[in-house]
């Protein structure tokens, strides 16, 4: 056990450089394009889902959470959310830079999260659009000024160092966990019986997805890292990963109860449909 908990330290504190250029990188780019995504989504009209999958596929932290302000405020259809939601950039690209996975594999999931964000959220907008009834707009609350966060008043630096001390806490923990198990209960067990159950593969990671925090996206792309989950069911449960977009549209949202339950169930349907789809073309 004590030998688990050493290894775990030392490949987590590996990680610390490429980790924090990373986020540095990615706190640039939020800063500078930010607000100009903001608009133009608002402005895409019928193609705001093309617009949101874009937009959500760039590597950034927090335009679910944006989207889901615009959604909130009906300055952006339900199908625009959705696409957001699935094509949003998460924990994934950090891990997979640190752990020098190759730019072309990178490159493939991202592209398919963004044709299938598009795809799913033009479909929703289509569908929605013959069965649901007008509605009122609501007002659009600024969930920054409402909750005072200071997003972005510490700088790129420290936020991106923030963002660093948090996730490698995440990674560190989340890490140890899956070693343990793995140690308790066998590697060959684990992947045998994810593999002869590959059904169940993307219905797994679909739910861990579900959970509105970056901690599961760590989890889904170690267990895909560690050969436990396939491409087909890290993409599915990282496409059901809005990070606290989620948590946002329940809190802002929350007169909408059972519109917020079915954009969940939305996400869930789409993320094991999608993660079934892929196994059966064999990705």
């Amino acid at each position: 056990m004590l030998q688990i908990l050493q290894e775990t330290l030392i490949d987590t504190i590996k990680l610390l450089p490429f980790l924090f250029l990373t986020y540095l990188l990615m706190e640039y780019i939020e800063n500078k394009t930010s607000e100009n995504l903001k608009d133009k989504i608002k402005k895409a009209g019928k193609f705001g889902p093309l617009f949101g999958g874009l937009a959500g596929i760039i590597p950034q932290c927090g335009f679910s959470v944006s989207s889901t302000n615009l959604y909130r405020g009906r300055l952006i259809s339900i199908g625009t959310l959705i696409a957001v939601y699935l094509s949003t950039s998460d924990e994934m690209i950090p891990i997979f830079l640190s752990e020098a996975v190759p730019i072309s594999i990178i490159l493939k999931i991202l592209a398919i999260k963004l044709v299938l964000a598009i795809f799913f959220g033009f479909l929703i907008d289509i569908i929605y659009t013959k069965i649901a009834k007008n509605k009122e707009p609501k007002e659009q609350i600024d969930l920054c000024e409402q909750e005072h966060c200071h997003c972005h008043e510490d700088g790129i630096l420290k936020s991106s160092l923030k963002h660093t001390l948090n996730i490698i806490i995440y990674i560190f923990v989340i890490t140890l966990i899956i070693n343990i198990i793995i140690w308790l209960v066998g590697e060959e067990k684990i992947e045998t019986f994810i593999q002869s159950n590959s059904a169940l593969g993307p219905v797994i990671s679909s739910i861990i997805g579900l959970i509105p925090n970056c901690a599961s996206s760590v989890l889904i792309t170690n267990l895909y890292l560690k050969n436990v989950f396939n491409m087909a069911s890290l993409i599915a449960g990282l496409l059901t990963g809005a990070g606290v977009g989620l948590i946002v549209l329940f809190r802002i949202n929350k007169k909408n109860l059972k519109e917020n339950l079915s954009i969940v169930g939305l996400l869930y349907i789409i993320g094991v449909i999608s993660g079934w789809t892929l196994q059966i073309i064999n990705l």
